[in-house]
Parts: structure tokens; sequence; C-alpha cells
């Protein structure tokens, strides 16, 4: 009996096996009633990739190609020696499968398989896809292909589909990376690094599960880059046009926790963060909040006894990864460690950057050449009329001349006038009269005299009172649905430590 068990578990492995390796390829002309000699050959060489004959497979369908170009099976067994390969397995034959589909993509780009041969590509590099602290080639060449069947091949639903919610995983997996990297950054004290990293991943992707997270790291940034400048020797001018600066980004990584993210575990500290800096607490609107709740809903925990495995295994944790919303197709704006320091300069020196509405332009009008919006001077203008439509530059214009005849304008009455006698006509301020006393100040329409009600007679002040209450109840209830909607297990104000 105890010899029987080595040989039951090593036939059960050898099962295992053959189940693991039989990729279970479909012929898809199976039910199609020809003997024609390409469709013997074709259906020969699905034969052989059911049984894991890939060579043999691969073999067959070369010498239908070869021997009948003109045949109706061309695409089809182009397409399936991609699949051979694909099925095949390993780094190089994928490597050759990726090359073959692509070739098909070229040769049939209008064939409904086109986009089937698309998603392909993006899997092969999705299934060699790494950890977030390993190499990230294969999640960055996944994230390119899934984007490529979702914006050529829109009409396809089906295909479409099941590449964005791949790209959503996909994208979890560099996101997560991203926000270690920027941690790694910020434990180092390097801010504008980690400011440069956490900024364009909570732009690049913002269904990332720990984008709260994220958040809340680059407020913390901005709040050690404070502490660094206050430490510093500078002007109190610079120093104090800096701080604001930098305050107030930190407040927009804190209020954009509060209005986008308003059922995630990093809201409280958020507020906490934003009176510390004497900064106005914002309040999320009811789509953000009912946007935030599906997105949260849609996440999968992920079990322990995977947990476990995960540390034996090299392919990352994608449980958490948004089951809705859309990934991002395109890239935005990516922010460098170089612009970082570079606004912050400008902010010392107090100006600002294009973008600022407060900001001061100048603009020189060259000498000689009327600007492109006015007409030419001409010669049988006089120099009066002409002069008045030329811009006037005040480096280049001379001085009026004392004998230059000016119009006739109305003095302008905000204007300094030298000492003259006082208007007996003029109207003054409440003086004293002859007896020396002062006159009283003109009676108020609305001023509440001695004896009257204090109760208000406007009949505004019970709408306004009404407003109050209905805004009142309204913020109850909203606080009392981001409260319910968030998990049991909560975090305080914890102190980020390194892993």
């Amino acid at each position: 009996m105890l010899r029987r068990i080595p040989i039951i578990a090593l036939l059960a492995a050898l099962v295992f096996a053959v189940a693991c390796t039989n990729k279970k390829v479909n012929n898809p002309l199976a039910n199609v009633g020809s003997k024609q000699p390409d469709k013997v050959l074709f259906d020969r060489a699905m034969n052989a990739m059911k049984h894991n004959r890939f060579d043999v497979a691969r073999i067959t369908l070369q010498t239908l190609i070869n021997t009948y170009p003109d045949s109706e099976y061309i695409a089809r067994a182009k397409l399936a020696v991609a699949d051979s390969w694909y099925a095949e397995g390993g780094s190089t034959s994928l490597a050759q499968a990726e090359a073959e589909y692509k070739d098909f993509e070229t040769f049939f780009p209008n064939m409904p398989e086109a986009a089937e041969a698309q998603v392909k590509i993006a899997n092969i590099h999705y299934q060699q896809m790494e950890k977030p602290d390993r190499d990230f080639t294969h999640a960055m060449r996944a994230e390119e292909e899934y984007r490529q069947v979702i914006l050529q091949y829109p009409d396809n639903k089906k295909m479409v589909a099941e590449a964005k919610q791949r790209l959503l995983e996909v994208q979890e997996v560099i996101a997560e990376r991203e926000y270690r990297v920027g941690r790694f950054y910020y434990l180092r004290e390097s801010y504008p690094a980690a400011i440069a990293r956490l900024q364009s991943l909570a732009n690049k992707y913002p269904l990332y599960s720990k984008a709260d997270e994220a958040l809340f790291l680059l407020g913390q940034a901005y709040e050690g880059e404070i502490a660094m400048v206050r430490s510093k020797k500078f002007e109190e001018t610079k120093k104090a046009n800096m701080i604001q600066d930098l305050t107030k980004n930190a407040a927009d990584a804190y209020s954009r926790i509060l209005t986008r993210y308003p059922l995630m575990e990093r809201t409280d500290d958020a507020k906490a963060r934003l009176q510390a800096l004497h900064q106005p607490v914002p309040r999320p609107t009811k789509q953000a909040i009912a946007l935030n709740k599906r997105e949260e809903d849609s996440r999968r925990e992920t079990p322990m006894y995977k947990q476990v495995l995960r540390n034996f295994s090299k392919r990352p944790d994608t449980e958490q990864a948004s089951k809705v919303g859309n990934p991002t197709l395109v890239d935005p704006p990516m922010t460098s460690a170089t612009e970082v320091v570079q606004q912050t300069t400008r902010a010392m020196m107090g100006t600002r950057t294009g973008g600022d509405k407060n900001s001061v332009a100048i603009e020189t009008v060259g000498n000689g050449a009327p600007p492109p919006s006015q007409a030419a001077p001409r010669s049988d203008v006089p120099a009066s009329e002409s002069a008045g439509t030329q811009p006037e530059n005040s480096a280049t214009r001379p001085a009026d001349s004392a004998n230059e005849l000016k119009p006739n304008v109305p003095a302008d009455s905000n204007e300094l006038k030298p000492n003259t006698p006082a208007d007996s006509n003029e109207l003054k301020p409440n003086v004293s009269d002859g007896a020396g006393t002062a006159l009283p100040p003109p009676q108020q329409m609305n001023e509440i005299q001695p004896g009257q009600s204090d109760q208000p007679v406007d009949a505004q002040a019970g709408d306004k009172s009404r407003d109050t209450a209905s805004s009142s109840s309204q913020q109850k209830d909203d606080d009392e649905t981001i409260s319910s909607s968030k998990k049991k297990k909560k975090k305080g104000l914890k102190k980020i430590v390194p892993f």
C-alpha cells in the first residue's frame, strides 16, 4: 500500500501538468463541411494544436500558406500560427507570438479578428507583468497596448470592455510603483522629487486605490518644504512669499481629498491639516460622494491565503483595482522636480506663472513701425491727428512744449490744486455752530432709535433663517452619509515610517 502512494502522486502530477499545458484551442472551422485540400490542412493543424503539438501545427499551417496563397483560409491560418506561439508559452514563444499578431494586423486590419489580435498582444505583456517594486517594462507596454485596443477598435464592444478592465488593473500596478517612489523621496526629505512624483500620480491615475494616501503625502511634502524654508536665512519678504505659495499648494492637496475622495480614510486627517494651516475646509458634493462610493464598493479585498501566496510569486496584486470608471487613455503633462524648484523660486521673487490672473504683461512697441491692428500713417493727415492714432511710449515720448495748444478738457475733480481761497458754496463736514456746539450727525433711515422694537422689519430675515436651517440639515445628511459609508477601521493621524 505504501508503495502505491508515490505512484498515485506521480500520476496525479502528470495529469495536472497535462491539464495546465493544454490551452484548449478550438477549431473555428470545425463545423464547416468541406473536403478541399486547404481545409483539410487547416483541420490537421488545429488538431495538432489541440494535442499540444505546436511544431507540427505550425509546419502544417505554413504549408497551407505557401501552397494555397489564394485560399480563403489564409487569414485564419496566419492567425492560427500566432495562436500556436501564444499557446506554447515562454518568453521566447510569446515574443514570436507578438510579432505574428502584429503581422496579422498589418495584412488584415479590417477583419474582426484584428481587435482580438491586439488584445492578445496586450495580454502577452499582462502575463509577464511583475510586482511594483520590480521591473515595470511589461506593465508600461501592457498599458500602451490596451490603450491601442480602446482607441483603434471602439466598435468592438467585447474587446473594448475586456481591455478597459485589464487597463485598470495595469494602471493600479503602475500607480502603486509611483506611490512607493514618491514615498521613498519623502522619507529622505527630497521634497521636490517627492512632490513631482506624487503630483503626477494624482493627475494621471485618479482611480488608484490609495489616491487619498498619495494626496495626503503630497500635502505633507509641501509642509516639509515649509519647515525647511523657515529654517533658512532669507529675507522676510521672500520667506513669506515662499511660505504662502507652499501653504496654498498643501491646502489644494488636502482639499482634493475632501472633494474627490470623501469616503476614503484620509478625510479626517485632511480636515485636521487644513484647520492647522488656517485654510477653509471644503465640503463634497452629492455627486462626488456617490462616485466615490461606487469606486470603493467595486474593489475586492485580497483574502489572507492570497496575501501569503503573493510573497512567493512575482505576479502583482490587482484585487484593489477599481471595476468602474474609465481608465486614463492620454497622459496629462507630467511634473518634474526642476519645475517644482522653479515654481518655488518664482514665488520667492514675487513673480507668478503665466496662468495667474494677477500677472502683469508688458508690451513693447517697436519704434517707427505701427502695430498690425492700426493703419499706417499717411502724409496727407495732419500731425496732430496721426499722433492721436499711434500708441505712445512713455520712454520715447518727447516732453510737452510750453507753447503747445491743448484742447479744452474738464478738470479732474480729484486733481491736487494749489492753495486757492475756499469756495463759500462748498459743502463741508459737520462742524460746530456759532455757539461752539457740535452739530449732531444726520439721522440714518435704518437706524434703530431708542424705544423702538429690536425686531427686524425686513421680511427677508425670515427667509434667511429658513435657508440657514435647511443648509445645516443638508450638511448633517451629507455627514451621516459619509460616516456610514466609510470603513469601520479608520486611520488616525499617524506618522509615516519606512517599510
